[in-house]
Order: structure tokens, then C-alpha cells, then sequence
């Protein structure tokens, strides 16, 4: 295994690195300020193939492999961690379909989702059931028309905003083997949102309830088989998980980019702050934390490229591993800015609020640990 990049590759962090420094980053603080990101954004994104990156190249995607999706998350999350992670959960989306979607389904509902004429948000997490997903109560009922949906859906990027719903309902009996996978358009008689969540970071990505009341949508909506939802939606979240992480060690290494910049000019007791051992010691115990991250979420991902057996168990790792360390990362740059970490206009502590959620989500940290041990104790069996 050569965790080095290829050209390709390192053309391909050039090429998100270069986007988001000219189309996002001039605009970061004014998005999150509005609380949204511009629409016309997401064209100029799909242009450089950013709508469907793992999406094959017949219904208009890239084709690329997780390794190289997490190569555009970490170059894009250098200007602005939300609105990359945005765009990872659009792709995330796209990656489900592609892989699990009938022909049919591909046709109907990829070439817009690459051309990000239709922005896709990802439905799971309930008001009830947000680590114990498989206890999810969102139900969708058969009728002649096709499937009628009730429940709720809670912390969706995108409520109100997207054009598209990715949700996992439950169609049959308790546990992951009752819930399926249907995609719900925005305008459907019966959907609804709640009001825009108030965020301690992130804030630049509309976040909101998706509601569904007697939500009737035709029978093709549903993504392959029914009962196997859950397991698409543990599929997906294997490579979103990478795509989080990447997010994070795109914005820590943004961090540690402005600290290292912002030492060598600011003086303290007749010299620059870059030149106090002490602080030296700090910066280079930061910059091994980054460049192991990068290191295991490369291997992670190269394993899920691979479907190696152990890619789920590394994938829970890398997403643990690397998000604690980048939240330690840009939490310890804040500290080195002093005072001026705590202003807005040093871009810091907007950095710090955007990557405490990485944490959080797509799995908590702790059931990224409960991953792991269990696929440790199995391995011993």
C-alpha cells in the first residue's frame, strides 16, 4: 500500500483547494452570517465534477474513490469546513444511489444530482433515535398509490433547502432488518419542515426538521430492495465518516496554517512568538497530530477503496482518530492566538465552532469506539 498521491490526485487537492479559494473562502463569514449558502454556488462545483464524485461516469459523475473523495473535503474545508460538508453529505447521497439503486433508479435521479440541479440532503437521525438508528420510527405504509410516509426526521443539513430527501423508514417490523430506503422530493403534499436550528457552529448550512404527515410518494421512490435500508445507510456512512474527518483535517490544517503566519509577525517580550521554545514545542507536537490523522484516514479509506474486511472497523477509527485531533488542533491555535483567537476576524474561532460537531455526527465518537471494540472482540473469536 503507497499512501503517496499520485498526480492525479495531487491534481485533484489543486483543483478543491483552488475552488474553495476563490469561490468560497471570500464569502465564508457572509454565509454563515445569512445562515445559507448560495444556490448558484453548487453549479459551479458540479462543473469541476463535485456533484457525484462516486458516481459512475454514465448518469454524469467522476467515478472517483474515497481516497480521492477525501482529497476534495480536506482542500475544500481549508476555506470553509460547513460548506464542505455540505457537499460531502450531497455526495454521500449519490454514492448510496449509485451503489443500490435499480438501473431505473440511477437514470431518474443521478444526472441531476451530478449536475447539482437538484441538491440532496440525507435523512436518519429522529427526535428518538440518533445513535440507536435502528430504533427509528419514521414509517412508510403501502397504498395503492405507492408508500405513504408519518414520523419525523431531526439535524438534517439541508431541511428546506434541498430539493431531495435520502430517508430511511422503517416498512416492516422493529430493527434494522424493517427499514428501507426512499427518496422524497421536495414539494411532495405532506412534507414540511420545522424552523432553522440555531448552531453553535456550522452555521452557514440550514439545519431543520423534516416532517412527514400522510407524505405520499410513488412505489419507484424506493432505493432497492425493501428491509435492507439500514444497511445502505451503514454503507454510506462508512465513507461519509471519512468525508467528516477529512472536513475536519482540512479546517485544523487551516488553523494551523493562520497560527503559523500570525507567530511570525506577532511580537511578545522584544521577539516574535515563533521564536519562544515553548511555543515551538507546541507547534510541532500540532503538526505530528495533523500529519498522523491525514496518515490513518489515507489508509482507512484506501481500505474501504479496496473492500478490505476490516475497511468498516478503520473507517470508525479514522473518523475517532482524526476529528479529535483537529478539534484539539484549531482549539490549540485559538489558545496561541491569544485574545485576537477570540475575534471573528482571525477566522479562528468560527474554525473551532464549525469542527466541535465533527465529533458528533454521522456516529458520535463513542459509537465510533463501540465499533471498534466490537470488531475487535469479534476478530478474536
Amino acid at each position: 500500500m503507497d499512501l503517496s498521491l499520485s498526480e492525479e490526485q495531487s491534481a485533484i487537492f489543486d483543483m478543491a483547494l483552488a475552488f474553495g479559494k476563490e469561490h468560497v473562502a471570500p464569502h465564508a463569514r457572509d454565509w454563515e452570517r445569512d445562515g445559507t449558502i448560495p444556490k448558484t454556488l453548487w453549479p459551479k462545483a458540479a462543473a469541476l465534477g463535485l456533484g457525484g464524485i462516486y458516481v459512475r461516469e454514465e448518469h454524469g459523475g467522476s467515478g472517483l474513490g474515497r481516497l480521492d473523495a477525501t482529497l476534495v473535503f480536506e482542500a475544500l474545508a481549508m476555506s470553509c469546513p460547513a460548506v464542505g460538508s455540505f457537499l460531502s453529505i450531497h455526495n454521500m447521497c449519490g454514492g448510496m444511489i449509485d451503489r443500490f439503486g435499480s438501473p431505473e433508479t440511477r437514470a431518474r435521479w443521478l444526472p441531476a444530482l451530478c449536475s447539482m440541479e437538484r441538491i440532496f440532503s440525507y435523512c436518519l437521525t429522529e427526535p428518538g433515535s440518533g445513535s440507536d438508528a435502528a430504533a427509528l420510527r419514521t414509517r412508510a405504509e403501502r397504498t395503492d398509490e405507492g408508500w405513504k410516509l408519518n414520523g419525523t426526521k431531526a439535524f438534517i443539513s439541508g431541511g428546506g433547502y434541498s430539493d431531495a430527501y435520502v430517508v430511511m423508514v422503517r416498512t416492516g417490523a422493529d430493527g434494522p432488518r424493517g427499514i428501507s430506503t426512499v427518496i422524497v422530493e421536495d414539494g411532495t403534499p405532506g412534507l414540511s419542515f420545522g424552523g432553522l436550528e440555531e448552531k453553535m457552529g456550522w452555521r452557514a448550512q440550514p439545519t431543520a426538521q423534516v416532517q412527514f404527515d400522510d407524505c405520499v410518494i410513488p412505489a419507484e421512490n424506493l432505493v432497492g430492495d425493501e428491509g435492507k435500508g439500514f444497511g445502505y445507510a451503514m454503507a454510506g456512512l462508512d465513507g461519509g465518516r471519512l468525508n467528516i474527518a477529512a472536513s475536519a483535517l482540512g479546517g485544523a490544517q487551516a488553523a494551523l496554517d493562520a497560527t503559523l503566519a500570525y507567530m511570525g509577525e506577532r511580537m511578545a517580550f522584544g521577539r516574535t512568538l515563533d521564536q519562544f521554545q515553548a511555543l515551538q514545542f507546541r507547534l510541532a507536537e500540532l503538526e505530528t497530530r495533523l500529519q498522523s490523522a491525514r496518515i490513518f484516514l489515507r489508509q482507512a479509506a484506501w481500505k474501504l477503496d479496496h473492500g478490505t474486511p476490516d475497511a468498516t472497523k478503520f473507517c470508525a477509527m479514522a473518523k475517532m482518530l482524526v476529528t479529535d485531533n483537529a478539534f484539539e488542533v484549531a482549539n490549540q491555535c485559538l489558545q496561541l492566538h491569544g485574545g485576537y483567537g477570540y475575534l471573528a476576524d482571525y477566522g479562528i474561532e468560527k474554525i473551532v465552532r464549525d469542527l466541535r460537531v465533527h465529533q458528533i455526527l454521522e456516529g458520535t465518537n463513542e459509537i465510533m469506539r463501540l465499533i471498534v471494540a466490537r470488531a475487535l472482540l469479534a476478530e478474536r473469536g
